[in-house]
């Protein structure tokens, strides 16, 4: 993975570490599972009316859909929605960088090394740190499950992404966006119900109201349409284990972002836990980076086989035409 895609991925990383409080700020206004079902919507209408479909198997398109789009934010919403802080749902959705490299070992045969596999294992240790904080109750023990399964989503979604082998990123990331609307609307209304629904669309001219649409405005424009696309883009030309690993910068950005500007606290246990998930996956993501190079590094550097003695008598000699070329076998 190249300087350039590293700067890209971390850039990545900031859209989608503030994007937690543009949920939150959402999530003050819409409930979860409309919200997710709007969040798609505005981004499904432009796509079929003006974005070309993407040369891309349509399995792919729907996986994608499914996993980055319907699983990740149906749990991830519901977990904010039951109290799962902004700040905290950024950590323990990376989980998703484990479950993408063992997805990619399952299924796309990925190699792991060795020193990759314990850092992931320090990673694991530190989620399973937050998620005993999390276990005083079943209030906060239940939103830390559902973002765990946001995360296995989002996992799924990067290996759709991966075999999409797409070269037009901006135009999956519009497609995906056809999948989760009809669904989550679906089941918004036999959730939520009707009224809840209708009601949340009242007072948006408050602060509170206009806030929220602010935090929709970025999660569409800039979560999902830039930073979605450049991830795409990304995973298209590199190992899924390699560029997902980089998605554990989001919660150094989400937690800093929300403790600043939401006054949001974690506990030492919690804080100890994140350390370990960010050291964890981010050595695993060095040590997959640094074992992609080697192994390029190997095969451009095979010299062609220089013919042996045996080779040689084996190729009968023949006269050269002076005013011919000579070509290279």
């Amino acid at each position: 993975m190249s300087f350039k895609h590293c700067l890209l991925a971390a850039s990545v990383a900031v859209m989608w570490g503030l994007n937690f409080l543009a949920i939150d700020l959402s999530l003050a206004q819409f409930p979860p599972f409309f919200l997710v079902a709007l969040r798609f919507a505005l981004l499904a209408v432009p796509a079929l009316l003006f974005v070309p479909k993407p040369d891309v198997k349509a399995r792919w398109i729907i996986g994608y859909g499914l996993g980055f789009g319907l699983l990740q934010f149906l749990f991830l919403y519901w977990a904010m929605a039951a109290g799962m802080p902004a700040g905290l749902a950024s950590l323990v959705l990376q989980a998703s960088g484990p479950f993408t490299v063992l997805l990619g070992m399952t299924f796309l045969r990925e190699r792991v090394r060795g020193s990759q596999m314990a850092f992931l294992l320090i990673a694991m240790a530190g989620l399973a740190v937050v998620g005993w904080q999390r276990f005083d109750s079943n209030a906060s023990f239940l939103p830390f499950l559902l973002t765990l399964a946001g995360a296995f989503g989002w996992a799924i979604g990067n290996i759709c992404n991966r075999q999409a082998h797409t070269t037009e990123p901006i135009k999956l990331t519009m497609w995906m966006s056809l999948v989760p609307p009809v669904p989550m609307l679906a089941l918004s209304l036999a959730v939520e119900g009707p009224d809840r629904v209708g009601a949340s669309f009242s007072g948006l001219t408050t602060p509170t109201g206009l806030l929220a649409i602010a935090g929709l405005i970025y999660t569409v424009v800039i979560a999902t349409i830039l930073g979605s696309g450049v991830w795409s883009w990304l995973m298209s030309r590199n190992p899924a284990g390699v560029v997902a690993p980089f998605s554990m910068l989001v919660p150094v950005v989400g937690m800093s972002a929300a403790f600043v500007f939401l006054g949001e606290r974690v506990t030492v246990g919690e804080l100890c836990g994140a350390v370990l998930v960010i050291i964890g996956v981010l050595g695993a993501g060095l040590k997959a980076a640094k074992g992609a190079r080697i192994l390029a590094a190997a095969e451009a550097v095979v010299p062609v086989s220089a013919p042996t003695e045996d080779s040689t008598r084996a190729i009968p000699s023949r006269p050269v035409d002076k005013g011919s070329r000579s070509l290279g076998s």
